[in-house]
C-alpha cells in the first residue's frame, strides 16, 4: 500500500448535475494511479435546488448556504464509498480535492461560484480538504476554467504525436497537446447539458444513453445554423462557459415550436460534435488523434459523429490511454489537490489567460 502522504481523493460534480464522481488516486510514483472509484447520484431535490440557483431568486444567499451544507454531506458520503471500495481508512488519506458545484461562472465580472462547505466536509470525512480551485486563477486575470487541461498535459502528452483531448461533460472543452509546443485549451461549447435537459423534458430520462434517441432523429440544418450563430463559438481563446451561456431558455429562443423532439435531440448532439471539431480545426490545427473523456465518451452516436467530422484521424476514448473516460475529471481534481499540497501551480496561463502560474485552492485541515 502507498504511503498516506501520497493518497488523494478527487471529487467532481459537474454542470450535468447528475451526481458526484469520486476517485482514490495514488501519487507515490509521481504519476496518478487510480485505486478505486465511486459514483453517488444526486437526490432529486439537490439537483432541483442547484438548477434554481442558476438564476437570481428570492433569498438565494440562504438557499445557497443550505445547499452547500447538503452538498458537503453528499461529498462526504462519496468519499466514504470510494474508501470502502478500496479498503482504505480516512487516516491514510492526505487530502480530498473537491471542485464543488458550479452555480454561476462570471469570470468577466471577477468571480465563479462553486457551492461547497469544505470546512464541513473536512469535519465529516476526517480528512483535509483542498477546495476553491478557480478563484486564484481569476484573481490573476484568468477565466478560472478550464482547469483539467493542465492534468491532460501531464498524463496524455506524447513526444511524437499531436493529440487533442475532448472532455464532454455538461460543457465541452478541448486540450491541444502538440508535440514540442506548450499545451493550450479552452471550453468549446455545450457538451451534454442541453441534450440531458431536452430528453428529461420529453422522455423523463436523465440522459440519452448511448445516443439512441438522437439517432432516431434528423439533424435540422436551419436550427443548427441558428444555434451555431452564437458569438461564443467564434470568440477566440482563452474562453470558458457554463449554464450562464447555454441553458434551456437559450435553446427555446432558437426553436420554431414545430420541431419533432427527436430531431431537436439529434441537432443538439450535432451541435456538440460540430462546435468541438470546428473549434479544433480553428485553434488546434491538424492533430493526429482525438481522445474523448467525460460522459460523452459513452455516447456512441456522438462518437460516430465526431469520427465522421474527422474521417482521417483516430477518434477514441481515453480508456485507450489508461485513464477511464468516466473518471478523468475526478482524477484531475485529485491531481490538482496534490499539486496544491506540493506547493506547485495547477493552472496553465495559456489556457485560462491568467498572468502566470498560480498555486490553486485553499486547504482546510482535517
Amino acid at each position: 500500500m502507498a504511503s498516506p502522504a501520497s493518497l488523494v481523493v478527487g471529487l467532481m460534480s459537474g454542470t450535468s448535475l447528475d451526481g458526484v464522481d469520486a476517485a482514490l488516486v495514488d501519487f507515490s510514483t509521481g504519476q496518478p494511479h487510480t485505486l478505486a472509484t465511486a459514483w453517488l447520484p444526486y437526490p432529486a431535490e439537490i439537483r432541483q435546488q442547484a438548477l434554481q440557483l442558476q438564476a437570481a431568486r428570492h433569498d438565494e444567499i440562504h438557499s445557497a448556504a443550505l445547499l452547500a451544507n447538503e452538498l458537503a454531506h453528499c461529498y462526504a458520503e462519496a468519499t466514504h464509498q470510494v474508501l470502502a471500495n478500496a479498503g482504505v481508512e480516512a487516516a491514510q488519506i492526505a487530502a480530498i480535492g473537491c471542485h464543488g458545484q458550479t452555480i454561476r461562472h462570471q469570470p468577466a465580472s471577477g468571480y465563479s461560484v462553486q457551492l461547497n462547505n469544505p470546512a464541513l466536509l473536512a469535519e465529516l470525512a476526517g480528512i483535509a480538504v483542498v477546495a476553491d480551485f478557480r478563484s486564484r486563477d481569476i484573481a490573476a486575470g484568468g477565466q478560472g476554467a478550464p482547469l483539467v487541461p493542465a492534468f491532460h498535459s501531464a498524463v496524455f502528452g506524447h513526444a511524437e504525436r499531436h493529440r487533442v483531448i475532448l472532455n464532454v461533460g455538461g460543457i465541452a472543452n478541448l486540450t491541444d497537446l502538440n508535440r514540442g509546443k506548450p499545451a493550450s485549451g479552452f471550453d468549446c461549447g455545450p457538451g451534454n447539458l442541453l441534450m440531458d435537459a431536452w430528453i428529461e423534458r420529453h422522455q423523463g430520462q436523465r440522459y440519452d444513453e448511448t445516443g439512441n434517441w438522437a439517432a432516431q432523429g434528423q439533424v435540422l440544418p436551419e436550427l443548427l445554423h441558428r444555434l451555431m450563430g452564437d458569438a461564443f463559438f467564434t470568440a477566440s481563446p482563452p474562453k470558458s462557459c457554463g449554464r450562464d451561456e447555454f441553458h434551456m431558455p437559450w435553446l427555446e429562443g432558437h426553436l420554431a415550436g414545430t420541431e419533432k423532439p427527436e430531431d431537436v435531440q439529434a441537432t443538439l448532439l450535432e451541435l456538440t460534435a460540430l462546435s468541438a471539431t470546428q473549434a479544433m480545426a480553428r485553434w488546434c490545427g491538424e492533430p493526429d488523434e482525438l481522445f474523448v473523456c467525460g460522459g460523452g465518451a459513452r455516447n456512441q452516436t456522438l462518437m460516430a459523429r465526431l469520427q465522421r467530422h474527422l474521417p482521417n484521424r483516430r477518434v477514441a476514448s481515453t480508456d485507450f490511454l489508461g485513464q477511464p473516460a468516466d473518471w478523468v475529471e475526478a482524477v484531475a481534481f485529485a491531481w490538482l489537490a496534490w499539486r496544491t499540497l506540493q506547493g506547485e501551480p495547477g493552472n496553465l496561463p495559456a489556457v485560462t489567460g491568467a498572468r502566470g502560474p498560480r498555486i490553486l485552492g485553499g486547504i482546510y485541515p482535517r
